[in-house]
């Protein structure tokens, strides 16, 4: 198979996302005052869904997360009117790799099937109703960088530091295809959609960033290879199925290119580019369900600004005179709804997501709910406190805020309890006038 290079001229085709363009959020729509994670691990550091905005920020031994509202490895339930307090006992634990785990990523059609890829160079899969893992993909040879399922989630494509790339079966485990990326040295890889194709992010053989489109069915070579700059920021690729349009941003990056993919030759189109000055630690992506549908945005980011403690939202917008709905932007989309459950996929059952339509907005809220598997209730007591129940402080800055918490609330107490010794006075006073004056009852 030859190798097609494409050219780093922008190739110019008929398009109706020809005139996307991004546009930030204005400044009381952004969130500021966050102390954004400074770890160096290559990730988004943060994850949305159409009512809360989770970002992973900077802490002494790691895994504390912010959680935002956007209207008003553990697993977190988080609150229907978002967090009222510190969150120090997850609604569950998972135990099963014997080092730190790396990645975690929800099956995209199947209710509570969790996988995660730790620096075991092992990926488990978590059935949440058991809260046990059920199925261990063990074909790494090195740290996983990156995990991907195709649209019913029945293949699963991974990208390692081995310099291989995979796609694998997940219930068996079984490697279907893999190709040995010596020239083009891969780093991320996502599914397009139910193309049937593969686009990985990497570096060339010139240190220069480079991007790659493969056939699932065949990774002996790539269909094309594109080399983006010479940045040494790794490239993260976003590709929405619905408008067939791929985003590629650079960590340390404040742009953001897009193309649209197709399935004939050149089967990669430059539209255009999103710029700021900004640089970029990671973005997170709304779902389709969250978009303004009358806006005509198709995509959103949310950029992590770690200089200035800032998430920046960035929308996509296709512009469009008419203020009526979009159909041709908007196709049925993948909903909340799981299509299987997780007995039906362990058995082998394969199904696309359930479809939901933009039309009338996002209204319909899910019915499932996660009810954590019961387990007896650990606890270790020391001097009659039981530290699991009571956190201690694991650095100076932690005592000292929890001090002043409890300094706060302290005074606060006393206010409250002077209040009410004034109230209790005052009644005295009333019931001894009443008993004085027996004519006034």
């Amino acid at each position: 198979m030859t190798v097609t290079k494409m050219s780093w001229r922008p190739q110019y085709r008929s398009s109706k996302f020809r005139n996307v363009y991004g546009k930030v959020a204005n400044r009381e729509h952004c969130f500021d005052g966050i102390p954004i994670t400074k770890n160096v691990h290559d990730n988004h550091f943060c994850a949305v869904n159409a009512r809360f905005l989770a970002i992973v920020t900077e802490s002494a031994g790691g895994g504390s997360f912010l959680v935002i509202p956007l209207e008003q490895v553990r697993i977190w339930e988080i609150p229907e009117g978002g967090l009222k307090r510190n969150m120090t006992e997850a609604l569950l634990e998972l135990h099963g790799h014997s080092r730190r785990v790396g990645l975690v990523e929800w099956h995209p059609t199947t209710n509570n099937i969790l996988f995660s890829a730790g620096y075991d160079y092992k990926v488990l899969i978590w059935n949440l109703d058991v809260g046990e893992p059920v199925k261990m993909i063990d074909c790494h040879s090195d740290v996983i960088l990156c995990m991907s399922f195709n649209t019913d989630g029945s293949l699963l494509t991974t990208t390692c530091k081995d310099k291989k790339l995979r796609v694998i079966e997940p219930r068996s485990g079984r490697v279907l295809q893999e190709a040995n990326c010596k020239n083009h040295r891969v780093n991320r890889v996502v599914f397009l959609g139910n193309m049937k194709r593969l686009l990985t992010t990497g570096v060339s053989r010139w240190n220069t960033r480079q991007i790659a489109l493969w056939d699932q069915e065949d990774l002996s070579m790539p269909l094309i290879e594109e080399e983006i700059d010479g940045l040494s920021g790794l490239l993260f690729p976003f590709y929405d199925a619905d408008t067939h349009m791929l985003y590629l941003a650079g960590k340390g990056d404040g742009n953001i290119r897009y193309y649209e993919i197709s399935t004939e030759k050149p089967f990669l189109s430059y539209l255009m580019e999103f710029r700021s000055p900004a640089p970029q630690k990671g973005l997170g992506v709304m779902p389709k369900h969250g978009l303004d549908v009358s806006a005509c945005e198709v995509f959103r980011f949310y950029k992590l600004v770690t200089l200035k403690g800032l998430i920046e939202p960035i929308s996509m917008i296709v512009p469009r005179r008419s203020d009526s709905y979009q159909e041709d932007i908007y196709p049925m989309t993948p909903g909340t709804e799981p299509a299987l459950t997780p007995d039906e996929w362990l058995g082998g059952m394969n199904r696309d997501p359930v479809l939901m339509s933009l039309k009338e907005g996002y209204k319909k809220s899910s019915k499932m709910v996660f009810k954590a598997p019961i387990k007896e209730k650990k606890s270790v007591v020391v001097n009659g406190i039981d530290l699991l129940e009571n956190v201690p402080p694991r650095t100076e800055n932690e005592l000292l805020r929890m001090f002043f918490r409890q300094q706060d609330e302290i005074r606060r107490l006393k206010e409250e309890l002077a209040q009410k010794d004034i109230r209790i006075r005052q009644l005295q006073l009333e019931l001894k006038n009443l008993r004085n004056n027996p004519k006034n009852c």
